[in-house]
């Protein structure tokens, strides 16, 4: 699946302009933004398309060089299963909620 990246953002849409996937990555501060929302319509569920852009998503926020915090229970839980991306988690802001 292609995704089109723009800040802060990834998605993708089907033929007709309908999302049909999205993860959202809005600044919290000048170096960490917080993953706070990912999509995925029920026509691609259960193909990987969520850890697909959970992948995008790292691959973006590493390169603009900043840290993540994840609020979105998806990302949470994704983070969780894959404890090789936890360096991108910011642990500071971990700390302190």
């Amino acid at each position: 699946m292609e995704f089109t990246k723009e800040a802060n953002r990834i998605f993708a849409k089907d033929a007709d302009g309908k999302l049909i996937a999205e993860v959202t990555f809005p600044d919290c501060s000048a170096t960490t933004v917080d993953i706070d929302h990912t999509f995925v319509d029920d026509s691609l569920r259960g193909q990987g398309v969520a850890g697909q852009l959970m992948l995008a998503a790292v691959d973006a926020i590493r390169a603009q060089g900043k840290k993540a915090i994840a609020t979105c229970p998806y990302a949470v839980g994704w983070f969780q299963k894959n404890p090789e991306f936890s360096d991108l988690l910011d642990s500071e802001i971990s700390r302190n909620k």
